[in-house]
């Protein structure tokens, strides 16, 4: 998880991230969202980022089965302070956590890892004799003292 402060969330900022999370998927799966391109979406909401004071929340998203996650991303901001208001009832905080949304671009940069991987140029490198651990293997058979 890449984080601008170059540390790792807080345990609680993890539970409450989770707990936040559930409670958007609930609200999003409830429906009675009066924007249309929400009302029928089905959106898959991947993480939620807690800021370190709870205040701030962030959803990653993308659409369930494809479609424009802009879009998607753009509703839901407009949405924010209802669905707000709507976590606040799930989710026993002090303070209800501001709403963003970003896309989860995470699924593209695993497609483009996996294509990498398929890739025959990077097929050939892991298969030729000289890569990964082939040298080491030699080293350790010869463990005779000498």
């Amino acid at each position: 998880m890449t984080r601008s402060s170059g540390r790792a969330p807080s345990p609680r900022q993890l539970r409450v991230g989770e707990e936040v999370r559930h409670a958007l998927i609930e609200v999003l799966q409830r429906g009675g969202l009066r924007d249309p391109l929400l009302a029928d979406a089905a959106v898959t909401v991947s993480e939620v980022r807690m800021s370190p004071d709870l205040r701030a929340a962030t959803a990653f998203v993308i659409p369930f089965g494809g479609g424009d996650a802009a879009a998607l991303v753009e509703a839901l901001n407009r949405a924010a302070p209802f669905l707000r208001g709507r976590i606040a009832q799930a989710v026993k905080l002090r303070l209800a956590p501001t709403l963003s949304f970003s896309p989860d671009r995470s699924f593209e940069a695993a497609g483009r890892i996996e294509a990498l991987l398929h890739d025959p140029a990077v097929a050939r490198d892991l298969a030729s004799p000289d890569a990964g651990g082939a040298k080491g293997d030699d080293g350790a058979k010869d463990d005779d003292g000498a």
